[in-house]
């Protein structure tokens, strides 16, 4: 992937789930663009260690599904970065592989506190800064499930539907504001979420793709990098795909 010299110079990102995955992905490309990074995630070691790999400004470790510990993520973003300009939220979890009727209600609660309203969380708090600034880029990761449903995650399909939902309706608050919201939703790409899956639902999804292979995450990362770039002015309240063909709506 091309890397675009000094295009988030003077910008600072707060990235959920930055620690592995899409989240760090996208990290890892903003601070080589020129950009400041804030990593939040909820496994500590993992933190330091991509703190440490892509000299992130800070790391947070946070549960997103805690109202209260992410207004002190963000305090703690602030104070190391001054201001916050992006916000990427990639932090996910696919929850239990079952049928409905069969789906374990802890992991259906555990999937929307982290899904659904670690993004409502996270929105929430950091909107009235960009508000503040006249300026902000908002990131939200659904997925095709989310367009589509996948059989056996009705917790993730409909966490991932609600996050579009709720960016179509934080896209159009904000428009004309300096700040554009957009979702992400990507199709099964080679990412660390996969450990929670058994491999008959790998194969299922990856049956789905018409290109016939999962993506690769540097090519969601670059999606995201121009949606959270100066260059996205015109498109709020939208989706874009990375689904090598699964999804064309």
């Amino acid at each position: 992937m091309s890397v675009f010299s000094g295009r988030f110079a003077g910008r600072c990102a707060v990235i959920t789930g930055g620690a592995s995955g899409l989240g760090f992905a996208v990290a890892e490309r903003i601070v080589a663009e020129g950009g400041q990074v804030s990593l939040w995630d909820s496994n500590a070691d993992a933190l330091a260690e991509a703190a440490a790999a892509i000299g992130a400004a800070s790391v947070s470790q946070v549960d997103v599904g805690d109202l209260a510990a992410v207004e002190a993520a963000v305090e703690a973003s602030v104070a190391a970065m001054a201001h916050i300009d992006i916000l990427v939220c990639s932090a996910g979890i696919t929850g239990a592989t079952a049928p409905a009727h069969q789906y374990p209600v802890d992991s259906w609660r555990q999937v929307v506190d982290v899904n659904l309203h670690g993004v409502f969380h996270s929105n929430r708090s950091v909107i009235p800064l960009m508000l503040a600034n006249g300026y902000g880029r908002i990131v939200n990761i659904s997925s095709v499930a989310g367009k589509e449903g996948n059989p056996n995650a009705s917790a993730y399909s409909a966490t991932k539907a609600a996050v579009i939902g709720f960016t179509k309706s934080v896209g159009k608050e904000l428009a004309g504001k300096g700040i554009v919201a957009n979702a992400l939703t990507p199709a099964t790409f080679e990412s660390p979420i996969l450990d929670q899956l058994p491999q008959s639902q790998i194969d299922y999804m990856l049956s789905r793709i018409p290109m016939g292979r999962l993506g690769r995450v540097e090519e969601s990362a670059a999606m995201v990098c121009f949606m959270a770039s100066e260059e996205c002015t015109f498109t709020t309240a939208s989706t874009f795909d990375t689904s090598g063909g699964r999804t064309t709506f």
